[in-house]
């Protein structure tokens, strides 16, 4: 389903827990050509090699070994920047950071559209197409099963004239309890908003959150409030606060 690439910026003899796979070969893009996209972005070796692998499709990083297994996504919506700077960003601190368990980040869903500062892929809505086989979100679901995922994080970020246009966590009761658990622990830590919906898959059918719930394994959506196309001031950094209660819920990191 992924195939693993060679890495030529990092120095595998002391992060032997470390790999890059790439997820969806036919969604690559050049993230540097996203000037707004790239100037926030940390300027360091493993940013460079993960912008470099993005070339080739999806990238599905991998850090540390064991349990649990958790996988944090953006860029499912390539016009929202914010989350995907956090994610660099987090590859990047769990790089030289201790943690436990392992951890797949997916910080560039769809290269392609984050390159060109667009909401969709292919003229569809990545986070509505999670039920469709073959998308990149429907994959997405499929090697978290196969991997034997715990969770999913799923992070987003929001204009004020959008849904939700506010710093919050999605959630759902059903099919998933621990979904809702989640989105409380993230909302009291964060002290974001907490929108918790009955059942998942009615509201947002085809959502990779709904589409991960409704597979068996618990999933929230995070969003952050920023301009789409732009990386509003405090955004990216409100993202990685959200991710790292994630991790935090998990006892990954103290």
């Amino acid at each position: 389903m992924f195939s693993d690439t060679s890495v030529d910026f990092i120095d595998f003899s002391s992060h032997s827990n470390l790999n890059i796979s790439i997820l969806y070969p036919n969604s690559g893009g050049y993230i540097t050509y996203n000037k707004e996209l790239y100037k926030n972005l940390d300027n360091s070796k493993f940013t460079k090699q993960i912008l470099k692998e993005s070339t080739k499709g999806t990238p599905l990083i991998k850090l540390g070994n064991g349990d649990p297994k958790i996988m944090l996504v953006s860029g499912i919506h390539g016009n929202e920047l914010p989350p995907q700077v956090a994610s660099v960003k987090l590859c990047n601190y769990l790089l030289n950071n201790p943690f436990n368990g392992s951890i797949y980040i997916i910080p560039f869903a769809s290269p392609e559209s984050s390159m060109y500062n667009m909401r969709n892929f292919k003229n569809k809505d990545v986070n509505r197409t999670s039920d469709t086989e073959g998308t990149i979100g429907n994959i997405i679901v499929k090697t978290a099963k196969k991997l034997d995922i715990k969770a999913i994080g799923d992070f987003h970020s929001s204009s004020i004239n959008s849904n939700p246009g506010k710093y919050a966590v999605f959630s759902s009761f059903s099919p998933s309890l621990e979904s809702h658990l989640m989105g409380l622990f993230i909302s009291k830590y964060t002290n974001c908003e907490d929108l918790c919906y009955k059942k998942a898959g009615v509201v947002f059918k085809g959502a990779l959150e709904d589409e991960s719930n409704l597979a068996g394994i618990p999933a929230v959506t995070c969003e952050t409030v920023s301009a789409f196309k732009h990386v509003d001031k405090g955004s990216a950094e409100k993202s990685f606060n959200q991710m790292i209660a994630f991790l935090r819920y998990f006892g990954i990191i103290e």
